[in-house]
């Protein structure tokens, strides 16, 4: 399956299935040119509002992983969006982690500015 969520995380639905299919991009499993399913099918097939599935395609628009075209439904980007995509969810995994702890975005920056 490509998306997976967690009905009892704390993480919002469309969180979890932007960082899916980013993941699922990010090791291969789906490459350039290919079709995701459609929103409301997608949204069927998990079970949940269209507007989650669409806002969560859009997230992925923005980060140039997605091309959205009317009719034609939701495609991967060509390019490097394997590197992107991995990278993205690492820096996510990284600030979840950050916040678990306590720290905030300003300590986290000084922590990886001192890193550098």
């Amino acid at each position: 399956m490509l998306v997976e969520i967690d009905e009892t995380s704390t993480i919002p639905l469309y969180v979890q299935i932007a960082s899916s299919i980013r993941r699922a991009i990010a090791e291969g499993r789906v490459e350039a040119g290919t079709r995701l399913p459609a929103t409301r099918d997608l949204a069927t097939e998990l079970d949940v509002n269209v507007h989650t599935v669409q806002r969560a395609y859009g997230e992925l628009r923005e980060e140039g992983l997605l091309q959205l075209r009317q009719g034609r439904g939701a495609i991967v980007t060509a390019g490097e969006v394997q590197g992107r995509a991995r990278l993205h969810d690492l820096a996510s995994a990284l600030l979840a982690e950050a916040r678990e702890q306590g720290l905030s975005l300003n300590e986290l920056r000084e922590l990886m500015e001192g890193m550098s």
